[in-house]
C-alpha cells in the first residue's frame, strides 16, 4: 500500500509534466481518479447550475462512487504512464 501512494503522489506530480494538455474528457478522468484516490466518495453540496466546469468536474467525480480508494489509484497511476508514453 505504501508503494502505491508512493506512485500515486509521483503520477500526481508528473502528470503536472506532460508534454501536451489531455483533451477534456481525459482531464475530467484524471479530476475524478484523483478525487477518488485521495478523498474517496463524492462529498459536499454540487457546485450551481451556472458553474459548468465545477458541475462537469463533481459529476465526473461522482461516477466513481463506491470504487475503492486503492482502485482509483491504481487507475490513476496507470493513466498518467499512457499519457506519458
Amino acid at each position: 500500500m505504501a508503494d502505491l501512494k508512493a506512485d500515486f503522489q509521483n503520477a500526481a506530480k508528473d502528470v503536472m509534466d506532460l508534454a501536451e494538455r489531455p483533451d477534456n474528457d481525459t482531464m475530467l478522468r484524471l479530476y475524478a481518479l484523483y478525487k477518488q484516490g485521495s478523498e474517496g466518495d463524492v462529498s459536499g453540496p454540487k457546485p450551481g447550475f451556472f458553474d459548468f466546469v465545477g458541475t462537469a468536474k463533481y459529476e465526473a467525480w461522482e461516477k466513481l462512487a463506491g470504487m475503492k480508494q486503492e482502485e482509483a489509484m491504481k487507475k490513476y497511476v496507470a493513466l498518467v504512464k499512457t499519457l506519458r508514453g
